[in-house]
């Protein structure tokens, strides 16, 4: 399972390991929000949860979820189901309130304008008990990935999360570039 890469993903960040240590484990719900068409996050974690559980791929661009579920089918991985929402919009993502264990924002926070709004929506999604994680690009200065100036802090996470009610768990590296900020609801 480590081995498994996509195209489209990036080595920069070691999904599996990050999966382990958020205790992902067989039978449970996922929600990777924001996915992307490359499903760096989405393969991973369907094979970690097994046949008994579900990973929800949400993302607004719908050719990207196209060519996601194309590639999946190639790898013969079942139990994703492809959602098209708009995160900004909550309420608008088709999964079922308080069905998921975790909630997974990769890279998505920078991309938008409205993170309180995406961080409700996720919280939506969580069961009580449950976590929302948000994995986005540290504030370095490396020549790739996005503008230093859209890249949003960790301590801005946490204090937007705050505000939604979610209760900070932990902050970690995960890689030379990127952090993960865990919340539970």
């Amino acid at each position: 399972m480590d081995g498994l890469l996509l195209k489209g993903g990036t080595a920069l960040i070691n999904v599996p390991e990050l999966l382990r240590r958020l205790g992902v484990s067989s039978g449970q719900t996922i929600a990777d929000l924001g996915c992307g068409g490359g499903g760096h996050f989405v393969a991973p974690t369907a094979l970690m949860v097994g046949s008994a559980g579900t990973v929800y791929a949400v993302d607004i661009q719908k050719k990207v979820l196209h060519s996601l579920e194309a590639t999946l089918k190639l790898q013969n991985i079942g139990n994703v189901k492809i959602i098209w929402s708009d995160l900004e919009c909550i309420g608008a993502a088709n999964i079922p309130e308080k069905s998921c264990d975790v909630a997974i924002l990769a890279n998505v926070l920078f991309q938008n304008k409205s993170h309180a709004n995406i961080l409700h929506e996720a919280m939506r999604l969580v069961r009580d008990g449950g976590r929302v994680v948000v994995v986005d690009w540290k504030q370095t200065g490396a020549a790739f990935g996005p503008p230093p100036e859209i890249r949003v802090s960790p301590e801005a996470v946490i204090k937007i999360a705050k505000d939604c009610n979610l209760e900070f768990v932990e902050l970690f590296d995960v890689g030379d570039f990127h952090y993960a900020a865990v919340f539970k609801k």
